[in-house]
């Protein structure tokens, strides 16, 4: 699942299309729209769109699935992955999580409803639910295999504890998980280090996740990649020390690689060893165009920038 070179893959993240979160009508623009980032993202290489049945209210995948309808070729040529297992604004709460056999069964469908697809490539369990029959879950799965509805199976937000235990009772692997990881958002790669250190304390990421899902073949899948552009492109007087110091230097190695500094951004996580794959969540079609090259940023990156970027983040040196 990762590209020839060996490093991960670029993804599209589409929660940022089909207009407000509020409301389910769309018309016209957010269809166009949408055309616009899918050809954006093509022409970099990228043929994995991630989805999820609560993005914009189920938006996201409906103006999707009428540029599929209208481009008559395009859903050979891509892979599709959603996600289902939360929840929002229903029976009187603002979110919960149902990863029960009937809901399972229910919002696949009705994602494949308004994507206009008899299948997906890969569906992602969305979020741990903590009420979840895994047996029930593993049945539902197993269902949606067998009808070819789902061609291969992903989790998201999930530990290497949780992933292990619900691969134990399913007949098919786990190929992904997704998690926020990012230059700005760094737990993942922090409890890596903070072993036997009082700093481990602050870090909440499950110790051991990274590794699982290195031993085990689980693609890594890096939400929030971008950093939401707080190294990118956002206001020097919006940034905190350290920030403007980590965007100073991406600017600098953008300059040396000439690359993007968005590129260099990525290319850091796809440095690692886990061949971690970004999913890149923009909608502006210059923004994705500007993470082109993050491949070849990775490849050129020496060990000394990756960890000047990661102490440079920090704001303080390692341990």
């Amino acid at each position: 699942m990762t590209n020839a070179n060996g490093r991960g893959r670029l993804i599209y993240g589409c929660m940022g299309l089909g207009g407000p979160w509020e409301g389910t009508s769309y018309g016209a623009g957010e269809i166009d729209q949408a055309a616009a980032v899918i050809d954006a993202a093509r022409q970099i290489g990228i043929d994995l769109f991630d989805h999820a049945d609560i993005y914009r209210n189920g938006k996201s995948e409906a103006v999707f699935g009428e540029v599929l309808a209208r481009s008559q070729g395009l859903r050979g040529q891509i892979q599709l992955q959603t996600k289902c297992g939360i929840r929002l604004q229903e029976q009187g709460l603002n979110n919960h999580y149902d990863l029960s056999r009937e809901a399972i069964l229910d919002r696949v469908n009705g994602s494949l409803k308004r994507l206009q697809t008899d299948y997906v490539d890969i569906l992602l369990l969305h979020r741990p639910d903590p009420l979840m029959d895994v047996r029930e879950a593993a049945a539902a799965v197993g269902q949606l295999l067998d009808e070819g509805k789902v061609r291969q199976l992903g989790v998201s937000n999930m530990s290497g504890a949780q992933i292990a235990y619900l691969q134990d009772r399913l007949e098919t692997p786990v190929v992904a998980n997704q998690l926020e990881m990012s230059l700005l958002r760094r737990d993942w790669l922090e409890s890596t280090v903070l072993v036997n250190h009082p700093e481990a304390a602050t870090c909440s990421f499950p110790h051991g996740t990274i590794e699982y899902c290195m031993e085990k073949g689980v693609e890594l899948q890096a939400y929030g990649s971008l950093a939401q552009g707080r190294y990118t492109g956002a206001r020097s007087s919006d940034l905190s020390p350290a920030e403007s110091a980590t965007a100073a230097m991406l600017q600098e190695l953008a300059e040396q690689k000439d690359a993007a500094p968005e590129s260099v951004l990525l290319g850091w996580l796809m440095k690692h060893p886990a061949k971690i794959s970004p999913v890149v969540g923009t909608t502006n079609p210059g923004r994705i165009g500007a993470c082109a090259d993050a491949a070849a940023a990775a490849e050129t990156m020496t060990r000394a920038e990756w960890y000047g970027l990661w102490v440079a983040a920090r704001g303080t040196n390692l341990p």
